[in-house]
């Protein structure tokens, strides 16, 4: 445990000192969040209806901090960590693959709740944002999505033998995720081609759950997607357990 604390203290340290990190998981939601609270102001999705659009919008947003942080965050720090020949000397001291990758999934989640945090503060204080549903389930259902992003992430920082080759695989999934799943762009203007693509991401089911519960509709409406979820999570994780290595040369 001791040894768990002094890594993930390290790692929040370089983390805070890397401004690109920094900028697309938490200044870039908080900036999403005041534009798109500026264009919206106090609208309803109907005529007839009590719901706003950014009751809709909040839950959207908070997951771009998951996204960046996960599928960004994680990556490149371990496939650049790898590259610097740092993983292998890790190799020789009692530090495990599992010690590592749950640092790195603990550091970036603390930077996700931060921006999340923000943008909520951003969301209640600004444009009169409030939660309609229960915040326990909103905030399990947060956790869960969390996890699948962030499964994913580790997978990729596993089997990327470089951070180029990290940098590509992200950059193939994160930025087609940030802008198809519904957390800039809303899910329900897309076009059904779009839809149909945007279907298969981890992150457009999290966010239809998230809004859902956010919004006052029983867990049990999202079975289906949560299991979906925790399938795409578990099947990254394993994957990446049996994949890691701390060198590839």
């Amino acid at each position: 445990m001791k040894a768990f604390r002094t890594f993930l203290t390290t790692e929040l340290k370089l983390a805070i000192r890397e401004f690109s990190g920094i900028f697309f998981a938490i200044i870039l939601p908080v900036g999403i969040m005041l534009l798109i609270g500026t264009l919206y102001g106090n609208k309803t999705v109907a005529e007839n209806s009590n719901i706003t659009l950014i009751q809709q919008v909040v839950p959207a947003v908070l997951t771009i901090g998951i996204c960046a942080s996960g599928l960004m965050g994680i990556p490149i720090t371990v496939s650049g960590y790898r590259e610097k020949k740092i993983l292998k000397r890790f190799q020789i001291t009692p530090t495990t693959p599992l010690l590592l990758l749950g640092v790195q999934f603990t550091a970036n989640l603390i930077i996700a709740l931060v921006s999340s945090t923000l943008v909520l503060i951003t969301g209640i204080v600004v444009f009169g944002y409030h939660m309609v549903g229960n915040f326990f389930y909103f905030l399990l259902m947060y956790l869960v999505i969390t996890f699948a992003i962030y499964s994913l992430g580790i997978f990729i920082a596993s089997v990327s033998n470089s951070v180029k080759t990290a940098n590509l695989l992200c950059n193939l999934i994160y930025f087609p995720m940030l802008f198809l799943s519904g957390a800039t762009i809303p899910y329900e203007i897309m076009p059904k081609a779009l839809k149909s693509i945007s279907n298969v991401m981890p992150l457009t089911q999290g966010i239809k759950v998230l809004k859902g519960v956010s919004l006052g509709n029983p867990v049990s409406d999202y079975l289906g997607k949560i299991t979906f979820l925790f399938i795409v999570g578990v099947i990254c994780i394993i994957i990446s357990i049996k994949t890691f290595r701390y060198d590839y040369r």
